[in-house]
C-alpha cells in the first residue's frame, strides 16, 4: 500500500521516533464537565473516506514532512494541540505545543511510560533470530522495550551506564580520541583550510571512535589513513545510518510486514544481522582488551559483562547504534553557531585558554545549540489512560509528540530565542535572559524521568572534551548559506559544510 504518493503522508509517523527528549515542570490541566471530545481538538479538515489525507500528498500544505518548519505550520494553522486521526493502521497523533500539559502528561506517564520504539529491532532479537543466550527472547533493549520487562533492564544496566566515577574513567581516553582527531583535521584540510573529506562522515569517524572507547573499551583504530571502504568501522557507520532510515519505513508508517514478510521486513532483518556481527566482532576486540588490562578500575564493557554477556551485547550493540550520528550532528551543529558567532567563540576559547576545571561556557555553547538545532525534535509517549488536555479529552493508545524545538523557538519562552545566545545558560537569575525563567519543559534533549537518555553524561563528556579541543586549536568559519537540516529519523544537517578551519597562532 505503500505508494509515491501517500509517502509524505507516512512521514508523519517517523516523528514519533525523533521525539524522545524533555525535562520537568507543573500542570494547570483541571478536569471539567464541559471537556470537549476528541473530534473536536483543531487539526486539518476531513473528506469522507480519506479523511486528513489531502492535507499531507501532493502539494498540500504539509505535504513536505523532511522539511522541520512543517511541524510549526500547524502549530500556526491549529494552535498548540493538533489532531490527526488514524489514518491506514496508524495510531492517533497529537502535536502538542504546550509546556503545562506536557508536564502534567509526562509525570503522569513516568511509572512505567510507553514511548513508541523499534518493533523491527524487538522482533529480531525475540522472533528472527536464534537465541544464543537464556532469557533473550525477554529482553530486547532499552530503545524497544516497554513495561515491566524495560524497567527490570534499566534497574540492572543504571548502575554501570549512570555512576559518574565510571565515566570519568574515560576522560583521559575521549582527550587522545580528540586529539587525534585534531591531527586527522589538519591533514585534511586543503590550501583554503577546507576539510577534503566528506565532513558528515569525519563527524562520524570521530562520534564511532568515541562511544567505542567506553562501549567497547579500546580504540577502533577509525582514524587510519589507510582504513579500507569495506572496513568494520566504515560499515558500521553506514549500517547505522541504513537502519534509521529503514526504521522509518518500517517501525513509524504503516506496513504489511506484521501481517507477512516484505521484502523491505526482510532487508531490514538483514540490516539488524549485519549489525549484530559487527558488533560481536568489536566486542571480541574489547574483551581480548581486556586480558592485557592492568588497571584495577572496571570500565563500562567488564562491568556489563560481570553481569551476563547478553547484557553487554544489548548495551554495546544499542551505544553503537544510538551513539554516533546523535553526537556528530550535535557537533556540527554546535560549530556552525560557533562560526556564526565570532563573538561567543572567542569567548568560549578565552575559557578553554585559562585552563580553568570548569567550563560553564562551553557547556552552554552546547545546550544552546542543542536548543536551536536539536538532533531530536521532541519527546513522545503512547498514553496509558484517558487525559484531560486543555479542555480537550485525549483517550488511552494516543501518540502524543511533544514539540521542544517548536517551543524552543518561540518568543513567548525564551528572549531572543531565535538567536544563539549561551550567556542564557550562565547569567545571573536576575537577568532577563536567564534560562529558570523559562518553563522547564519547554527544553530537553536528554528526555524525562524513568525513560530519560541513559547515555547523557556519556554524549556530555564526548562533545565537551572535542568541542573544547577544536577550539583550542582553531578559528572555526562558515562561508555561504545556512546548511540544509533534513527532518527524518534524526534531523540531519547535510552538506555542502563550508566550515574553514584556520590554525590558532
Amino acid at each position: 500500500m505503500q505508494t509515491n504518493k501517500l509517502k509524505s503522508l507516512f512521514n508523519l509517523a517517523a516523528i514519533n521516533k525523533n521525539c524522545n527528549r524533555t525535562a520537568a515542570g507543573k500542570s494547570t490541566t483541571e478536569k471539567t464537565d464541559k471537556i470537549k471530545p476528541w473530534k473536536d481538538i483543531p487539526g486539518p479538515p476531513s473528506l469522507p473516506i480519506i479523511g486528513q489525507l489531502h492535507h499531507f500528498m501532493f502539494k498540500g500544505p504539509f505535504s513536505n514532512m523532511d522539511d522541520p518548519k512543517t511541524i510549526m505550520r500547524l502549530i500556526e494553522a491549529y494552535g498548540p494541540i493538533v489532531r490527526l486521526d488514524s489514518m491506514f493502521g496508524r495510531a492517533p497523533l497529537l502535536f502538542l505545543n504546550d509546556p503545562e500539559s506536557t508536564a502534567y502528561i509526562l509525570r503522569s506517564e513516568n511509572w512505567l511510560p510507553v514511548r513508541p520504539g523499534f518493533e523491527s529491532l524487538q522482533y529480531y532479537r525475540k522472533n528472527y533470530r536464534k537465541s544464543q543466550w537464556t532469557g533473550w527472547n525477554r529482553i530486547t533493549g532499552l530503545s524497544s522495550d516497554q513495561g515491566e520487562i524495560w524497567k527490570e533492564f534499566r534497574s540492572i544496566v543504571n548502575p554501570v551506564m549512570l555512576q559518574p566515577n565510571t565515566i570519568k574513567l574515560y576522560t583521559n581516553v575521549l582527550d587522545e580520541v580528540a586529539q587525534d582527531m585534531i591531527v586527522r583535521m589538519r591533514a585534511n584540510r586543503d590550501e583554503n583550510d577546507m576539510i577534503t573529506k566528506d565532513f558528515g562522515k569525519e563527524m562520524n569517524l570521530w562520534a564511532l571512535e568515541s562511544i567505542g572507547t567506553i562501549a567497547i573499551g579500546c580504540r577502533l583504530n577509525c582514524f587510519d589513513p589507510n582504513l579500507p571502504a569495506d572496513s568494520p568501522q566504515l560499515q558500521l557507520i553506514q549500517c547505522v545510518h541504513d537502519l534509521f532510515t529503514t526504521s522509518n519505513e518500517i517501525d513509524f508508517k504503516p506496513n504489511l510486514w506484521r501481517l507477512f514478510a516484505t521484502p523491505l521486513f526482510k532487508h531490514t532483518m538483514k540490516l539488524y544481522e549485519h549489525h549484530e556481527n559487527l558488533t560481536k566482532h568489536f566486542i571480541r576486540k574489547g574483551k581480548n582488551n581486556l586480558k592485557n588490562k592492568s588497571e584495577n578500575e572496571k570500565g563500562v564493557l567488564e562491568k556489563l559483562l560481570e553481569i551476563n554477556e547478553e547484557t553487554a551485547y544489548i548495551m554495546a550493540s544499542d551505544m553503537l547504534f544510538g551513539g554516533i550520528d546523535t553526537t556528530a550532528n550535535t557537533v556540527i551543529a554546535t560549530l556552525y553557531l560557533l562560526a556564526n558567532n565570532p563573538d561567543k567563540q572567542a569567548k568560549l576559547r578565552e575559557e578553554i585558554m585559562s585552563d580553568s576545571e570548569r567550563r560553564p561556557y562551553l557547556r552552554a555553547c552546547i545546550k544552546d545549540s542543542m536548543r536551536l538545532m536539536p538532533v531530536v525534535s521532541g519527546n513522545a509517549r503512547k498514553t496509558t489512560k484517558t487525559y484531560n488536555i486543555l479542555g480537550y479529552e485525549v483517550p488511552k493508545d494516543v501518540d502524543i509528540v511533544f514539540t521542544h524545538r517548536e517551543m524552543a523557538l518561540m518568543e513567548k519562552h525564551y528572549p531572543r530565542a531565535k538567536e544563539y545566545i549561551p550567556e542564557r545558560w550562565v547569567v545571573k537569575k536576575d537577568d532577563p535572559l536567564y534560562y529558570g525563567n523559562t518553563h522547564p519543559f519547554v527544553y530537553g534533549p536528554f528526555g524525562f524521568g524513568a525513560r530519560s537518555c541513559i547515555g547523557r553524561r556519556i554524549a556530555e563528556l564526548e562533545m565537551d572534551t572535542f568541542v573544547a579541543r577544536l577550539i583550542e586549536n582553531f578559528q572555526v568559519e562558515w562561508f555561504g548559506p545556512p546548511p540544509k537540516i533534513v527532518q527524518q529519523a534524526l534531523n540531519y544537517i547535510k552538506g555542502p559544510y563550508n566550515f574553514i578551519f584556520k590554525d590558532i597562532k
